[in-house]
């Protein structure tokens, strides 16, 4: 296990070892984008730190809580810093850290300061941002002081926010490790964040956010930017926005801390960059977006007049949508502007949140009004009809959150918590930057976001011929979800159903009320299929290991499994406790009883035929019509993907890859143990092999394929998989729009290529 290793040795490849930063960050450095050295303490030294301090399953076992129950999540966040503060951390790690500061120094000549900043293994990914939830470190100097940092970085990843936001994303806690990235500091004069492509709409329009100072003041919200559109056809800037910089974040050249300071009076209004500057800024965010495929959310600075980039990471929020024009009319009193920073009308009632412990006052639909927000008033976001701030551009907090939460936002408004109060109602314009008084009327092309989406977005899409689904893991997303248009839903996983109820499916048979279980599953699969429909919603049938299970109501007897993920879960399950599994049958029954005929149903860790043929009879013996119902398999095991001519002679309607579970039984990788972990890789050739044999003879039969595990979601998978043929690719929520883009320039270039070599 190394400890440490150079930013230069790693690359986008290596998430499971430095994370979605320090993974991003060799990248650029190998492709010759100007990034301040330095060294990240790996994902694999905090987790060997965590299990050689004997603290791993109490630090795990205390995360256990309801994260919407703001005392529970505080204590919580208490108890896991605490043990992980306290705890000795084995001497060798301790010395790997030091002495490779000390060697930075050396390469640099002198004693550096450094940032040291905290980079989660699922952080930045296509489609979660991640955005703020663990800590970071400026200016530390000295081996001591940034070893200290390092540690509170790793505590860090058990804050109330980032608790939160990876119960809310579907993260588990012990899946997830932590790198410390050690990064030679840039002491920006100017510094921002920009956005490669328009982050609501994904316009070839590069938007730059400067502030003075370091970088940390625009992406906190603690001031308003300035704001520069530059179009990448013509290289041109086509707007500018220059706000009034109230404060700035500097090292203080006598204590050599980081400070806030007021911005000096002749700097307050002046221009932060030099058209040069923005246009050779924006020219660093096409060549990342280019090389990543993705739009990128970028921070830059600038030293001694040069520029630097400091970190890029997916943007998650693009919508792929059009705002209608007007989305307001203009019969309202305007009571303030702003940046429209997400997009979408809400009218509401007025809650002012001066701090995370006032969120109880927000109620669902309600208006937050704050001077800006901050990492734990997510909880309180997720409520709100719209968030209207004082400070903050379009890459602040408030913004990025509004944007993947698909609610409205208006930021930098100045005066938000002045001028409004509390209980009054107002209609927030997030796409204009608006705040009218009272209840403003919608003009005709603005829809019910539940129906479309946020309001006044009206979504787009290009038509493919490989069909873009969607993941759903809650009822409660499938607004969200059928506002991408999918074109139907890959996955829905009915285990979080189950967990959701707190009891397991025996506790209901045991206790007789069987048929409030298969309600309960009837009324969940029922919002996401009549989201749908007619487009297919396919379901997969239980699939939760023993250790899910045995923290639940019922689950006394769930067995303990030395490896739950390679034991008695999906049709293993299903097959011997059929009793629960006939309770499955009777639900899409029901569902098809009540004309929702899109509903199909997708059997889990199958491994062999006769698994598919005693489900089949099962489900027969219920009395299900299978001539009225798609029925599938998931492939996630070597053994299914290699006997499939099996299973297509045996009848199935379609399948589903499951590449996390696919990679790590083929691979022989245990995608959770971090000794191994950096081996784990979907694109690895043996994987694609197998996908490639599936699809091919699946496609000669007419059998549909499609694929919903993660590796979906990447773009250079999403191409792989077009070439190959595949059906389609559902992908998560948020990169639904991404891989549709990919999916359309990827048939573009094989039809380009088809006809050249038709001409040729």
């Amino acid at each position: 296990m190394q400890a440490v290793v150079w930013l230069e040795e790693v690359g986008k490849n290596d998430l499971s070892v430095v994370g979605g930063k320090g993974a991003s960050l060799g990248e650029m450095i190998n492709i010759g984008v100007p990034v301040p050295g330095g060294f990240a303490v790996t994902a694999q030294a905090f987790r060997d730190f965590i299990n050689r301090a004997g603290i791993a399953d109490k630090l795990f076992e205390a995360l256990s809580v309801d994260v919407n129950q703001e005392s529970e999540l505080h204590r919580a966040e208490k108890t896991a810093k605490k043990l992980i503060m306290e705890a000795k951390v084995p001497e060798d790690i301790e010395i790997a850290i030091k002495s490779r500061y000390e060697e930075l120094c050396k390469r640099e000549g002198k004693e550096v300061f450094v940032a040291v900043r905290s980079s989660a293994t699922a952080e930045d990914l296509p489609d979660a941002s991640f955005a703020g939830q663990q800590e970071t470190f400026l200016n530390m100097r000295g081996a001591q002081d940034v070893f200290d940092a390092v540690r509170k970085c790793w505590a860090s990843l058990y804050g109330a926010r980032a608790i939160f936001y990876r119960v809310e994303q579907g993260f588990e806690h012990d899946k997830v490790n932590l790198s410390a990235i050690v990064q030679k500091m840039v002491d920006s004069e100017k510094s921002g964040v920009m956005f490669s492509s328009q982050p609501s709409t994904g316009e070839p329009l590069v938007v730059i956010e400067g502030a003075w100072g370091l970088g940390e003041s625009v992406v906190s919200g603690s001031v308003s930017p300035d704001n520069f559109v530059v179009d990448r056809k013509t290289k041109n800037i086509m707007s500018k926005y220059i706000a009034t910089k109230e404060i700035m974040i500097i090292r203080d050249p006598k204590t050599q801390k980081t400070v806030t300071i007021p911005v000096p009076v002749e700097k307050k209004e002046a221009i932060v960059l030099t058209d040069s500057e923005a246009i050779e800024l924006a020219k660093y965010a096409e060549i990342l977006e280019k090389h990543y495929g993705i739009p990128q959310d970028i921070e830059w600075g600038v030293e001694k007049n040069k520029i630097y980039i400091l970190q890029s990471r997916p943007i998650t929020t693009i919508n792929n949508g059009k705002k209608p024009e007007p989305a307001a009319e203009s019969s309202g009193k305007v009571l303030l502007t702003g940046l429209g920073a997400a997009p979408g009308v809400a009218t509401g009632i007025v809650r002012l949140i001066a701090s995370g412990r006032e969120l109880d006052k927000v109620k669902q639909g309600d208006i937050m009004v704050t001077k800006m927000t901050m990492p734990d008033m997510v909880p309180g976001m997720k409520r709100a009809g719209a968030i209207v701030t004082d400070e903050g551009g379009m890459a602040c907090h408030a913004a990025i959150v509004s944007r993947e939460l698909g609610c409205p936002a208006v930021v930098g408004t100045k005066k938000a918590t002045t001028t409004l109060k509390d209980g009054m109602e107002i209609t927030v314009d997030g796409g204009k930057g608006m705040v009218y008084e009272g209840r403003v009327a919608l003009s005709s092309a603005a829809r019910p976001a539940a129906a479309a989406g946020p309001v006044g977005t009206v979504a787009t899409k290009p038509i493919t011929a490989t069909e873009v689904k969607v993941n759903v893991s809650e009822p409660d997303r499938a607004a969200a979800a059928a506002a991408t248009l999918a074109d139907g839903v890959g996955l829905l996983r009915i285990e979080h159903m189950i967990l959701g109820l707190g009891k397991t499916p025996n506790w209901y048979i045991k206790n007789g009320k069987s048929e409030e279980y298969i309600d309960e599953l009837v009324k969940g699969i029922k919002i996401v299929a009549d989201a749908f429909f007619p487009r297919p919603v396919w379901v997969r049938t239980l699939d939760a290991p023993t250790d899910e299970f045995r923290a639940m109501e019922g689950g006394e007897g769930e067995p303990h499994e030395h490896n739950p993920m390679l034991g008695w879960r999906g049709i293993r399950r299903d097959l011997t406790e059929t009793e629960h599994f006939r309770l499955e049958v009777r639900a899409f029954k029901k569902l098809h009883e009540m004309g929702l005929s899109n509903v199909g149903i997708m059997l889990p860790m199958v491994q062999h035929v006769r698994e598919f043929r005693k489900a089949k009879a099962i489900m027969v013996d219920e009395n299900l019509d299978l001539e009225k119902i798609d029925v599938g398999i998931m492939v996630e095991t070597p053994g299914a993907a290699l006997t499939i001519e099996d299973f297509i002679e045996d009848g199935i309607d379609f399948i589903s890859f499951g590449t996390n579970d696919l990679t790590q039984y083929t691979l022989a990788v245990d995608r959770n143990n971090e000794n191994v972990a950096g081996l784990y890789s979907e694109l690895h050739p043996a994987v694609l092999k197998l996908i490639e044999y599936v699809v091919e003879r699946c496609n000669e039969a007419g059998v549909k394929t499609s694929i919903c595990g993660q590796a979906g979601s990447y773009p250079e998978m999403a191409k792989r998989l077009v070439e190959i043929g595949i059906t389609s690719i559902s992908a998560n929520i948020d990169a639904v729009a991404t891989v549709r883009e990919t999916v359309a320039r990827s048939e573009k270039i094989l039809m380009l290529n088809a006809l050249r070599n038709k001409m040729g």
